[in-house]
C-alpha cells in the first residue's frame, strides 16, 4: 500500500464532518417527509472515504459513467440510477450489474439497446422540456441545439415499449420556484406519457441545503405534486446540495509581485487545476477573513494561481493586513465540483484531501506526490 506523507504546510481540501452531517440529516428529512427518493449525484461530490456517513443516512447515487456506477454499488453498497448521453453496448452488462435505473438519452438509443434484463433494471428516457432558468450556456442542459434529451413532440403520447420511467435535469443550484414551474411545464406537455409512467427523475440542481432555500416550499411543492400523480415514485439526485459549504481549500502565499499598480498573491494552489469552476462559470469565491468587493484605503490583492496559464488569477479582495509570503489563504465552500473536476496541468501538485472530525481532530484522507503525476501519462 502506498504511504502517504502530508503536513498542516502543504494546501489541502479539508471536508468538516459536522458541516457534511448536517446537510446530510436536512436532505433526509426532506425526503422523509415529502415520499421522495433523493440520492447523491457523483459528479458534484465523490470522496468515497466519506461514504460511510452517507450508508448512516441510507443514500443511493446516481451516475453518468460506469466508473461511478462502479464507485457507488462499491462504496454506498446499493444500485444506482443512471444516466449517460451514450452507452456502448459492450458495456451495458456491466451497466446492468451496477445500476437499478438506466436512463436512454435519445430514441436512437433506445432502439439500438432495447430493455434487456427488465426484471433487474427499470428504463427510462431523458426528456427536454424547453426550460431551464440556468443563464451560462455551459452549465444550460435545455439550450437550443442541446444534445440532451427527447422533446415532447418527438416522444408524441405513448412511451416506447419497455419505457418506465422519465428523467428530466434542467436546473443549477436552483430553487423550489423553478422546480415548481418545471413540474407545470412537464405535467402540460408529457401529459400522457406521465400517466403511463412508473418513475419520474427531476435530476439535480435542488439547492435545498442553501440558507436562503425555501425547504417548507420545496416539501409542500413535492407532496402536491405526489398527490396528483400517486402512481409516481419521484426521484431527485442533487449534487451541490449535499457537499454545499461542507469544508475549504487551504493554501499559502508563496510569492507577491506587483505590475502596472495591481498587486497578486502567488498561491501554492490553482485556479485552473484545482478550482475550475471559478474560470468556467466564472465566479469569484469567498476568501475567508477578506471583502471580494474592494475597499478603499486597505490592502487590496488579486489572487494567482501557481500554473503558468495567463489567466490562471482571480481578483480583487481587500484584506485587514498587509500580505506576506507565508500565509494562509482559506478559499471558502471548496468541497463540491472541485475535487472531482481538478487536473494535474502543469504537473502542480494536487492538495491533500482532509477531513475534520466532529472532534476537530484533521483525518489524511489521500495525499499526492510525483508518482501520482507520472503514472498518469505512462
Amino acid at each position: 500500500m502506498k504511504t502517504t506523507i502530508w503536513n498542516k504546510e502543504q494546501p489541502c481540501y479539508v471536508v468538516e464532518e459536522n458541516l457534511l452531517r448536517r446537510n446530510l440529516a436536512l436532505i433526509r428529512s426532506v425526503a422523509e417527509a415529502t415520499g421522495v427518493e433523493i440520492i447523491v449525484a457523483f459528479k458534484a461530490f465523490a470522496l468515497w472515504k466519506t461514504f460511510s456517513l452517507f450508508r448512516e443516512y441510507n443514500f443511493a447515487s446516481t451516475a453518468s459513467s460506469l466508473w461511478e456506477a462502479q464507485l457507488g454499488y462499491e462504496e454506498l453498497q446499493q444500485r444506482a440510477h443512471a444516466f449517460s448521453p451514450a452507452y456502448q453496448s459492450k458495456e451495458l452488462p456491466q451497466w446492468m450489474e451496477f445500476c437499478s435505473h438506466i436512463t436512454y438519452n435519445s430514441l436512437s438509443q433506445y432502439g439500438v439497446l432495447g430493455t434487456p434484463s427488465r426484471e433487474k433494471v427499470s428504463y427510462g428516457l431523458r426528456i427536454n422540456p424547453k426550460y431551464s432558468p440556468v443563464e451560462t450556456d455551459l452549465y444550460n442542459p435545455a439550450k437550443p441545439g442541446s444534445r440532451f434529451g427527447v422533446s415532447a413532440q418527438e416522444l408524441g403520447l405513448h412511451l416506447p415499449k419497455g419505457i418506465e420511467g422519465l428523467h428530466c435535469h434542467v436546473l443549477c443550484e436552483g430553487n423550489s420556484f423553478q422546480l415548481e414551474k418545471l413540474l407545470s411545464i412537464i405535467e402540460h406537455d408529457f401529459a400522457s406519457p406521465l400517466r403511463e409512467a412508473k418513475w419520474l427523475n427531476l435530476g439535480g440542481g435542488h439547492l435545498m441545503t442553501h440558507k436562503e432555500y425555501n425547504v417548507d416550499h420545496l416539501i409542500a411543492v413535492l407532496k402536491a405534486f405526489r398527490q396528483r400523480h400517486p402512481h409516481l415514485h419521484v426521484i431527485l439526485e442533487p449534487g451541490s446540495a449535499f457537499a454545499w459549504q461542507t469544508g475549504f481549500l487551504r493554501s499559502h502565499i508563496v510569492d507577491i509581485v506587483e505590475h502596472d499598480g495591481i498587486k497578486t498573491a502567488i498561491l501554492d494552489v490553482s485556479f485552473t487545476c484545482h478550482m475550475p469552476d471559478c474560470l468556467e462559470m466564472p465566479y469569484q469565491p469567498t476568501v475567508r477573513g477578506a471583502s471580494s468587493t474592494p475597499i478603499e484605503g486597505k490592502p487590496t490583492y488579486r489572487l494567482g494561481g501557481n500554473s503558468c496559464l495567463s489567466g490562471d488569477y482571480m481578483g480583487d479582495w481587500s484584506f485587514e493586513e498587509l500580505l506576506k509570503v507565508g500565509d494562509e489563504i482559506i478559499f471558502e465552500d471548496m468541497i463540491h465540483y472541485t475535487t472531482v473536476k481538478t487536473n494535474m496541468f502543469n504537473g502542480i501538485a494536487h492538495p491533500a484531501l482532509v477531513m475534520r472530525r466532529s472532534n476537530g481532530t484533521e483525518e489524511l484522507l489521500r495525499s499526492f506526490d510525483y508518482e501520482d503525476y507520472k503514472q498518469r501519462m505512462d
